[in-house]
């Protein structure tokens, strides 16, 4: 059982610790949508480091990936009915994330830490819903 929560424990103190580092050095919260969003239209000054930002949540997951293979799932075969969800799931995050004025990193990580009311009524929104899906899908369908 502790070998078990000791991977979420340490992935979960790991990415606290990036969230504060990004707010002590650079005065930003590290929520991603924001972060990509930004750079879809970019602000002179406010480019590099986003784009490093970027760069390093990509280079730990490889990293990771190349120390623990087992840690990322081998991929499944995608029907077109899945492809199409998927894309419908991630235009419906897209579009909530923006609206909502951040993705559940910056809700969740970031602006619970900071006591945002804004940020926990988002964060119980994204639980709650998917609470609801998980029942929807064992239970009903």
């Amino acid at each position: 059982m502790i070998s078990s929560l000791l991977p979420p424990l340490l992935g979960g103190a790991l990415i606290g610790l990036s969230a504060s580092l990004l707010l002590l050095a650079n005065g930003r919260v590290a929520g991603i949508s924001g972060v990509v969003g930004s750079l879809l239209a970019p602000v002179r000054g406010d480019v590099a480091w986003r784009v490093l930002f970027l760069a390093g949540l990509l280079t730990g997951g490889l990293l990771l990936a190349w120390l623990r293979p087992g840690s990322f799932p081998a991929p499944t075969s995608l029907s077109a009915g899945g492809a199409l969800l998927l894309v419908g799931a991630g235009l419906l995050v897209g579009f909530g994330s923006r609206l909502g004025n951040g993705c559940t990193s910056g809700h969740g990580v970031c602006g619970i830490s900071r006591g945002s009311a804004r940020s926990i009524a988002a964060t119980l929104t994204f639980m709650a819903t998917g609470v609801l899906t998980v029942f929807l899908i064992r239970h009903v369908l």
